[in-house]
């Protein structure tokens, strides 16, 4: 089961900063450029704490993250960031034009502490692969601040739109949200964000026991929430506490209680959204590779031939991709561009290792067959020369390759939500970076101490 509690967020004082200036995207989607904008914003942006900057001098003593646990503890003492007085839920929708498009949807959900569960335990589900060196990271953010400012995104399947009723009232999934809210912040995407803070403890309770038999999806955060679990793993020893077991499961307790983690560590904030409801977005992340030596796009295609039907095109437009119905994609080269799809019975052969169901997803063809055997770029390879780049928008990527930078640019098809239920529910990972959800979580409208 998934249990999910109310907690009593840090939030910045909008008395005292201006929220534009100190909310983020998330850490990993932080440019350096980004990150110098977000510096320059504001003395309390939150990159500060996140993704803070390394200085040449740092030592054991005084880093990036010991740095991160002093602005926060600063932060703190000056009441830029205040507790809130009662635990609570916060509402939060997403209102945005899909990119390259007019068209203009609302996503919902709402942030609540998410119980921390091992994969075996078959109530977090995952999609994609995660790296040591991310997770390393943040541990030690996480050890040293004590603190989770960043959320998970979460989903999870209710036709029935349980929650979305109970938090945003009885108007239909579809109608956009006409409440006031406590916050609402446009960010630099013009994606605009509101939040609404829910106290009423039978409000709460009925929203606990809504989520109590779903299954989840991480949608966003894998590495943070593999770092949480070893963490609230790590705690549970230290503490000599079960970390799956509800603090107050054996006791009788009145009808307004409010349920809690048994340990602080065993939770982790994060945002969950409606699988069922409309509004989600998944949009692809096309792969640049650059630094192969005497590479040659003829000998590629030449290779390619034999795994994909080779098209060559007038110009790399990834509209073409939506109107085919086989695993295809594009492959932009200095010499030209090229539609390949897939021979699927060569590719089944190829790929008899992996399940079926992963064989025709363009994402694990383009890693397991183009990069790995054409290329010589298996994920250790990728991983250690970071050889590979993932780019959201295709016309960058395509610049990427044109302007001599890079040696070939392959743009795919986004994954469907479907092909992930699949992949996830299945026990099944995808590679890295397989989906890119849009728009993504803002960092900054919560924060979980867990001191």
């Amino acid at each position: 089961m998934a249990r999910i509690y109310p907690f009593r967020a840090l939030r910045y004082d909008p008395a005292r900063v201006h929220m534009e200036d100190v909310v983020t995207q998330p850490y990993d989607k932080i440019t350096p450029t980004m990150q110098d904008r977000y510096y320059a914003a504001s003395p309390y942006n939150l990159v500060r704490v996140i993704l803070g900057k390394h200085l040449a001098g740092d030592t054991e003593e005084n880093n990036v993250y010991t740095r991160a646990a002093e602005t926060l503890k600063d932060w703190r003492k000056e009441h830029i960031l205040v507790e809130e007085a009662e635990p609570a839920l916060y509402g939060y929708s997403q209102t945005y034009t899909v990119p390259h498009s007019d068209e203009v949807r609302e996503r919902r959900g709402f942030i609540a502490l998410g119980h921390l569960y091992d994969y075996a335990d078959k109530v977090v589900y995952r999609h994609e692969q995660t790296f040591p060196k991310h997770k390393s990271d943040r541990m030690s953010l996480f050890k040293a601040t004590r603190a989770y400012c960043e959320q998970i995104y979460m989903l999870y399947s209710d036709p029935a739109f349980t929650a979305e009723k109970l938090i945003f009232g009885t108007k239909g999934p579809n109608g956009f949200d006409d409440n006031p809210a406590d916050l609402a912040i446009t960010d630099e995407y013009g994606v605009v964000h509101k939040v609404w803070k829910l106290t009423d403890p039978t409000l709460i309770n009925l929203i606990v026991t809504a989520m109590a038999d779903k299954k989840l999806i991480i949608a966003d955060g894998h590495h943070r929430y593999e770092t949480s679990v070893a963490y609230a793993k790590e705690r549970s020893a230290q503490l000599k506490l079960p970390l799956n077991q509800p603090a107050d499961e054996d006791e009788k307790l009145p009808s307004n209680h409010l349920p809690s983690p048994p340990f602080a560590e065993a939770a982790m904030m994060m945002t969950f959204v409606n699988m069922d409801a409309p509004g989600i977005t998944i949009l692809p992340t096309h792969r640049v590779v650059h630094g192969i030596e005497n590479f040659s796009s003829p000998d590629f295609i030449t290779k390619a031939s034999y795994y994909f039907d080779i098209k060559e095109l007038d110009s790399p437009d990834t509209s073409i991709l939506a109107g085919i119905d086989k695993t295809a994609f594009i492959a932009v080269t200095i010499d030209g561009s090229y539609l390949l799809t897939a021979k699927q019975d060569v590719i089944d052969a190829a790929l008899q290792d992996i399940p079926a169901r992963q064989r025709n997803l363009e994402v694990v063809q383009l890693h397991r067959i183009v990069l790995d055997k054409l290329l010589g770029l298996d994920q250790e390879t990728i991983t250690r020369l970071g050889s590979v780049s993932y780019i959201r928008e295709a016309a960058e990527a395509i610049s990427m390759v044109t302007e001599g930078d890079s040696n070939i640019a392959f743009l795919i098809k986004p994954i469907t939500l479907e092909q992930l239920k699949e992949v996830s529910f299945a026990g099944d990972v995808m590679p890295q970076k397989s989906t890119d959800f849009y728009p993504k979580l803002l960092s900054g409208l919560a924060i979980y101490a867990l001191d």
